[in-house]
């Protein structure tokens, strides 16, 4: 079990960390390109949509992987304790945004 008194990094799962409360600006590329601040309470989704911002999104639990995306730059910590990644996924990069918080300013790919 992950500790829950650290800042989580990316693929990381536990609390929330109450240091790290944002807003952190989100730049997404790809096929959805876009700009929009996360509160560190905030799913990346619930963020996005928020503002304007219309990221693919099913089930917002962390199962569906319709939101899935690669992180290239900054740090998440995850709502659940293991979204719908594995191992693999997680070490690449891949993260769920609909379970994701952010821990800093990111920057986000979404797949063609």
């Amino acid at each position: 079990m992950a500790n829950q008194d650290k800042p989580l990094s990316q693929g990381s799962t536990g609390a929330a960390d109450p240091d790290l409360p944002g807003p952190h600006q989100i730049r997404a590329q790809g096929r959805l390109s876009a700009v929009f601040e996360a509160q560190g309470s905030q799913s990346l989704l619930q963020a996005a949509l928020a503002q304007g911002v219309a990221l693919p999104s099913s089930c917002r639990n962390g199962t569906c992987r319709a939101c899935i995306c690669r992180l290239t730059a900054g740090r998440i910590a995850y709502r659940i304790e293991w979204p719908g990644l594995s191992r693999e996924e997680k070490a690449e990069g891949w993260i769920l945004p609909c379970v994701a918080e952010a821990r800093s300013d990111l920057s986000l790919v979404w797949p063609d």
